[in-house]
């Protein structure tokens, strides 16, 4: 079973969530919090496979909250949920070593492959999402890396290239294997050697590689 806890001052939001992930045979929900202080007590008790946290809270915001939760454990895994109007605080949390990025808004079968995707040991960030990070790094990124990441483009196979545009979507390995007709252990030899090549080290910076430079199938 994957282990999670809900962070969120929205009952309603947080009861619906719960809800639905209670539904999945391989996910269950061991604690909640409304608040950053209520769930740094229940982490000093407990110890959830995922911790899914809102950004937007009262008194300490998702990003003090994350900066917390990665000083008491690095390894913690954590999912942050967003909403469209919370799209500039996303490029910290990357750097704060967040597992995950999940719209609200969006389906809840992005939410429950985010989940399973983060439990693994991989990363997860929504389409719309990663489009944000893009237009966020245009903003700030330095033409020379944009440059840089055109020339690590070029070493990738087409092969390699398709497997990247599936990452960039929210795909899984599993995903992508029956999309492209191959093995899932074909697929993971393709997305390590895609990391090596661009210079990454996981999915969510894949992605956001992939949508800032538009591959060619």
């Amino acid at each position: 079973m994957i282990k999670v806890v809900l962070v969120d001052n929205h009952i309603l939001v947080r009861e619906g969530i719960k809800l639905l992930l209670e539904q999945e045979n391989d996910i269950e929900v061991i604690g909640e919090a409304t608040d950053g202080e209520e769930a740094l007590e229940i982490l000093k008790k407990i110890n959830p496979d995922i911790i899914l946290l809102d950004i937007n809270m009262p008194e300490l915001n998702g990003i003090e909250i994350l900066r917390k939760i990665k000083a008491m454990d690095k390894s913690q895994k954590v999912i942050m949920l967003t909403l469209h109007n919370e799209r500039e605080y996303v490029v910290e949390t990357i750097n704060l070593g967040a597992n995950g990025y999940i719209l609200k808004s969006k389906e809840s079968d992005s939410l429950i492959r985010g989940i399973r995707d983060v439990n693994k040991g991989g990363s997860y960030v929504h389409p719309s999402l990663a489009e944000s990070l893009v237009k966020e790094h245009k903003q700030t990124g330095p033409e020379a890396k944009l440059s840089k990441e055109l020339e690590d483009l070029k070493k990738l196979t087409r092969r390699e290239k398709e497997v990247l545009k599936l990452i960039s979507q929210g795909m899984s390995n599993r995903d992508i294997a029956h999309a492209l007709f191959i093995s899932e252990k074909t697929v993971k030899n393709h997305v390590s050697n895609i990391f090596k090549k661009i210079h990454v080290n996981d999915r969510t910076q894949a992605a956001i590689f992939a949508l800032r430079n538009q591959p060619d199938r």
